[in-house]
């Protein structure tokens, strides 16, 4: 137990502490000034994901020095994502980086694989990577995600002897945690693309490591991160058939449109918790039930997340008659 409890304590403090640093030293950088489409009304800085990462870095050289490479693939992308914070980076590059890692990451843990299963694989790392960053719009959600997420990676590792992924999701989970600490409404610091596009793209990398290792099965990670997946994936989709930019920043995700109508960033990071509970909870219980099991509890959580979608859909078309704003979709 010990593998794992050092590993949490110190990625804990050496998070809170930076934090503490970045708040206290560099209150101005890369900040996220409010516009038409934030959900914030002050300028907040996006650097809570560099002391994320750092204090979770720790780990490796606590149990989980063999996964350096999903994590190094993932500090270089979190290092065009700062520069991208601070004057922006044009998408092309960024995007390129991605697929660029994603390849990397793909071909080093699954080859020999047939060139089209690699193809779709980094296609859904790539998306996985970005989708974080979509989610990371209202405050303490996308950190909520992080600490139940890797959280569940951590205990279902454990239970399944892989101590150097279970040093690093706990340490993952424990910086995560830390930064919660700040990023609850009212945040006083965000994860900036520095840390969203980082965790997402370690979510994928670390849920592809447990599958290749047998410690859980494919559908593990989908579920465990399902709350986020199924919200952008839907609401992506949705713009897409509006033939609306998909690219561009907007206010239409499920999170979102939960605080737009009056739930508030409490009550809307509060509801995602239970709902990423339920889903982390279900696929650790039946992570290694027979197949019938993994069936339901894969069905489980997705129709919760339907249920929920379709909950919010309507209350939104009501909140939009109420409003005045013509637009229901």
């Amino acid at each position: 137990m010990n593998a794992m409890l050092w590993p949490a304590l110190l990625s804990f403090a050496l998070t809170l502490v930076l934090l503490r640093l970045l708040l206290w030293r560099f209150p101005r950088l890369a900040l996220d000034e409010p516009n038409a489409r934030s959900l914030h009304t002050r300028a907040v800085p996006r650097t809570g994901g560099i002391a994320l990462l750092a204090g979770a870095a720790c780990a490796l050289l606590l149990g989980a020095g063999e996964l350096w490479l999903p994590f190094s693939l993932a500090l270089s992308l979190a290092a065009i994502s700062f520069a991208d914070d601070l004057r922006g980076v044009h998408v092309a590059v960024r995007l390129g980086a991605h697929f660029a890692a994603a390849g990397v990451l793909a071909w080093y843990l699954l080859t020999p694989m047939a060139a089209w299963q690699l193809a779709l694989l980094v296609v859904s790392i790539v998306w996985l990577t970005n989708l974080y960053n979509f989610m990371d719009g209202a405050d303490g959600v996308a950190g909520g995600m992080a600490l139940c997420g890797f959280g569940a990676y951590a205990a279902a590792a454990w239970s399944a002897g892989h101590a150097p992924l279970a040093a690093l999701s706990v340490a993952l989970a424990a910086s995560s945690a830390a930064f919660l600490l700040h990023n609850f409404h009212p945040a006083r610091i965000f994860l900036g693309d520095v840390g969203a596009i980082a965790l997402g793209f370690l979510a994928a990398a670390l849920g592809l490591q447990g599958w290749r290792d047998d410690a859980w099965p494919l559908w593990f990670p989908l579920l465990v991160f399902g709350p986020f997946a199924a919200d952008a994936t839907i609401t992506v989709l949705r713009r897409a058939l509006k033939r609306e930019r998909v690219w561009l920043p907007h206010q239409e995700y499920y999170f979102q449109r939960m605080v737009r109508m009056g739930l508030g960033h409490r009550r809307t990071a509060c509801t995602g918790y239970a709902t990423m509970l339920f889903c982390a909870g279900a696929a650790l219980y039946a992570r290694t039930e027979p197949a019938d099991v993994q069936a339901a509890a894969f069905a489980a959580g997705t129709v919760l997340l339907a249920a929920l979608a379709v909950w919010v859909d309507l209350r939104w078309a009501r909140f939009c008659r109420a409003s005045g704003s013509g637009s229901t979709a």
